[in-house]
């Protein structure tokens, strides 16, 4: 197989992980305010991502350094056009880990209530972003033959994109509220399973409707894989808001998690060949060949991958597994 594919693949597996991980982690946070009742219990649900979400945007730094050094072009292409959009992500990012490091600094409840703001509005903002991000790949973006983003912040943002931007926060605060349903019990479990239930049927409407902008906004359902695909990962949707309802929330974590896998591979399917899509010619759009490094180097990076990313992947299964017990008020010690 070119190695090209093989890192196109790879970097879809990075985006895969990351949302799958990271989205119960954004979950959590946009949640804490509202499930957490008291200060005890606010710091029971942050415990229940205490050891994972920096672990988790691993995936997102691994997937990010994959396309610097397999795809420059489309780094360069994409950073310098996605700039204003990648900052606010990165200034969320870093209030985010400050928030969670800094909240239990001091025993004031207004200092809590500033941190626990600062996790909410920086999981949502986050969560609507990445989606925005996305939709903005399929939808074409204005780039010149030159492969140079020659539009301004705000082409990145239209009806479109803002439905995607939806879909990926309601999606996540479900993911985030069937997490906490594992990783609690008594009153945050049941609270965190009556959100579930709710923001699944939202999740499930605002998918058809996205799956419907796609099919008119985008070329992306030309690929019948990538249609297929998102029409599997509604279904699964569906299968999660079911499973809630008969409070099988364990099934219901691995089905939701297939429907953000499914949904973000449908993505990479309808792109493929291609990473960034122009909207001003299609013959502009950045491909897999011509943004990619020459072979010695996607050579080098592949035997690179195959010693580390095992060595990641077995870390990180091995963190989930030690943590993978409730949370109580026993462990706030963490």
């Amino acid at each position: 197989m070119d190695l090209a594919v093989v890192w196109f693949i790879l970097i879809a597996i990075l985006f895969i992980g990351f949302f799958f991980l990271e989205g119960f982690d954004f979950g959590v946070g946009i949640l804490l305010h509202f499930l957490g009742k008291t200060d005890k219990e606010r710091r029971i649900i942050i415990n229940t991502i205490g050891p994972f979400w920096d672990g988790n945007e691993v995936w997102l730094i691994t997937a990010g350094g994959a396309i610097f050094a397999a795809y420059p072009v489309w780094y360069s292409t994409m950073f310098s056009g996605f700039y204003m959009a990648l900052l606010l992500v990165l200034i969320a990012l870093i209030l985010r880990g400050v928030a969670f490091e800094f909240r239990s600094k001091h025993e004031s409840i207004i200092w809590r209530k500033i941190w626990d703001c600062v996790i909410f509005g920086s999981s949502c903002i986050l969560s609507i972003l990445w989606g925005i991000a996305l939709a903005n790949l399929i939808k074409g973006v204005p780039i010149d033959n030159k492969m140079n983003y020659v539009g301004g912040f705000f082409d990145l943002i239209s009806f479109y994109t803002l439905i995607a931007g939806t879909a990926t926060l309601f999606i996540f605060i479900l993911h985030g509220a069937i997490f906490l349903s594992l990783k609690t019990e008594g009153a945050i479990e049941q609270r965190a399973l009556k959100v579930a239930r709710s923001f699944g049927l939202y999740a499930i409407v605002i998918a058809l409707v996205l799956i419907i902008e796609t099919f008119v906004k985008t070329d992306l359902y030309n690929s019948k894989f990538a249609l297929s695909t998102s029409i599997l990962a509604v279904i699964f949707l569906c299968l999660t808001w079911y499973l809630i309802r008969k409070e099988k929330a364990k099934i219901a974590m691995i089905s939701n998690g297939l429907s953000i896998a499914l949904g973000v591979g449908s993505l990479f399917l309808g792109m493929f060949p291609r990473v960034m899509v122009s909207n001003i010619k299609p013959e502009y759009s950045l491909t897999i060949y011509n943004a990619a490094s020459s072979h010695n180097t996607l050579l080098l990076m592949t035997k690179v991958a195959l010693i580390f990313v095992p060595i990641v992947l077995a870390y990180q299964t091995w963190t989930y597994w030690i943590f993978r017990k409730r949370v109580t008020g026993k462990d706030l010690e963490y």
